[in-house]
């Protein structure tokens, strides 16, 4: 596993990645900025594992379930278009949720959970994958709490139908608690999550997540070590899969609080005998104390 955040606004890329590494991260986000084009999107791809870093996700963000007709074709399009760069940058995945089709592109709404949105996903995944054909990386869609992949049998479900072999997994823990259930038993939906989809897991945010004594139902993310997310169990979970998954941090307000959260995560994996693998150390996989990979 390699962690990974956001990392502080830099005029070159190559200065963004010298702080990565110095800082001990061992993935990065792929900034879209520095890819204006597949040719720019290669360079800053080479630049990041001449680092020793994994370039984990590009994030296309928009809605390509929009009911305006034209503004769904530019999502599409954009879809289109990141899933391009992140090809050439070789990295892991690109990736965006589902859509909306509410009038907030990432916000609630009833429709989201109905067939007819299950079917214009696979319509939509499909017109971006097939536009493209990825042979060096994946199209990704982020669970969320409200809309499709929200489950563990959703995302499976989304697989199956869509049937491409470029389109794989993105797993965020905390955006699949949506409810006090779930929130004080996570180990199972760790469980499951990772016994069926992970093999296809490309990408993971790692946050926390807090539920507040406040009527009706208020869960709030926050920085990992400060909400009720068990990071020592599902680091184990994780470290059974690729060694080179990136766990990648997010939505914190600082650089500050970012490296609180890698702080804790640190302090996590090395109870459970577990370490990252960081662009410096020459560590050469995930290894527990006695120097073999854990079943």
């Amino acid at each position: 596993m390699r962690l990974g955040m956001p990392l502080p606004s830099h005029d070159d890329p190559g200065a963004g990645l010298a702080w990565a590494t110095a800082h001990g991260l061992g993935a990065v986000y792929v900034e879209e900025r520095w890819c204006p084009d597949e040719a720019s999107a290669r360079a800053y791809g080479q630049r990041i594992r001449a680092a020793g870093l994994v370039a984990a996700e590009l994030g296309a963000w928009c809605n390509p379930l929009d009911t305006d007709a034209v503004a769904r074709q530019l999502a599409l399009e954009r879809c289109q278009r990141l899933l391009a760069l992140a090809d050439a940058a070789e990295a892991r995945c690109c990736v965006n949720i589902a859509g909306s089709l509410g009038p907030k592109w990432d916000g609630p709404f009833a429709a989201d959970l109905a067939p007819e949105a299950f079917e214009r996903i696979v319509a939509s995944v499909r017109a971006i994958v097939d536009a493209v054909k990825p042979r060096r990386t994946t199209y990704v869609l982020e669970t969320m709490p409200w809309m499709l992949p929200d489950s563990v049998a959703s995302y499976q479900a989304l697989l199956i139908a869509i049937d491409r072999p470029c389109v794989a997994v993105h797993f965020d823990l905390v955006n699949l608690i949506n409810s006090p259930r779930l929130y004080f038993d996570h180990a199972p939906l760790i469980a499951e999550f990772v016994a069926v989809l992970g093999s296809r897991i490309r990408s993971v945010h790692i946050k926390d997540v807090r539920l507040r004594d406040h009527l009706t139902l208020h869960l709030d993310e926050c920085r990992p070590g400060t909400g009720a997310l068990d990071h020592g169990m599902l680091l184990r979970a994780l470290s059974r899969l690729d060694a080179d998954l990136p766990c990648l941090l997010e939505h914190c307000p600082s650089t500050e609080d970012y490296l609180l959260g890698v702080a804790h995560l640190t302090r996590c994996a090395k109870q459970q005998r577990l370490t990252f693998i960081a662009a410096k150390g020459n560590q050469p996989a995930l290894q527990t104390d006695a120097g073999t990979r854990p079943g």
